[in-house]
């Protein structure tokens, strides 16, 4: 049996680089995921089908969510913020599947996904503000707190991945360990617990990316606002 522990065993090697059933399941996620957007974009219809209506419905909800917190910027953090939630909202709910566990549950996993939000994060500032403008918020209000903006980078990215991490961990260990004292008496309480830690986990994260992107790019308007 896997081991349910932190320490993910490899399952094959390629040379040197030891693949884990995190990356397996990662790839299978990412796989899939562009299939099916493959595939449905090239079935869209001016009538749509109850599964268009569906999708057309999530993105709606993300695009809300995300013009509600960077409204001038929206279409160009879109694309990444709705990738990582629909994303996120999988992996962590592959592992209802018998046999598969959610990659999230894996810290190397959680923090290849806060690396990626902290890399976008200067990316899509230094892309929308310019460098300059951009470096110029570490010296806001004064150059003194540089150090202190430097280091709460660093924190909140650890922050983010261990976050993701604990919770997922700890939601699979609390539905195996109720499953070996209760055996299969109570499954449906557990599936749902499941099932809305998941959406919840990919939420804050998804959430909290948005707010560290958006709060990038708009650092130097909230300090210099337009003039009316």
């Amino acid at each position: 049996m896997e081991d349910q522990g932190t320490s993910i065993p490899p399952v094959f090697s390629l040379g040197l680089v030891e693949v884990t059933n995190t990356v397996i399941v990662t790839w299978g996620i990412l796989a899939l995921t562009g299939v099916f957007c493959w595939l449905l974009s090239t079935r869209l219809r001016l009538t749509p089908s109850p599964l268009q209506v569906a999708i057309e419905g999530v993105v709606l909800a993300i695009e809300d969510a995300v013009s509600a917190v960077a409204p001038q910027h929206a279409r160009e953090i879109m694309p990444f913020i709705g990738s990582l939630w629909i994303f996120l909202v999988i992996a962590n709910l592959c592992g209802l599947i018998p046999g598969v566990h959610s990659p999230t549950r894996d810290l190397s996993a959680t923090t290849a996904l806060a690396l990626l939000v902290f890399l976008s994060t200067h990316w899509f500032g230094i892309r929308i503000q310019g460098l300059k403008t951009y470096l110029q918020h570490y010296l806001s209000p004064s150059p003194i707190l540089l150090p202190f903006h430097l280091i709460s980078e660093i924190t909140r990215t650890i922050a983010l991945a261990v976050r993701l991490f604990g919770n997922m961990m700890s939601l699979e260990m609390a539905a195996l360990l109720v499953l070996l004292v209760a055996g299969f008496l109570a499954p449906i309480p557990i599936l749902m617990l499941h099932i809305v830690e998941a959406l919840v986990q990919a939420y804050i994260f998804g959430m909290l990316a948005l707010i560290y992107v958006a709060g990038s790019i708009q650092s130097h308007q909230l300090r210099y606002p337009p003039k009316e």
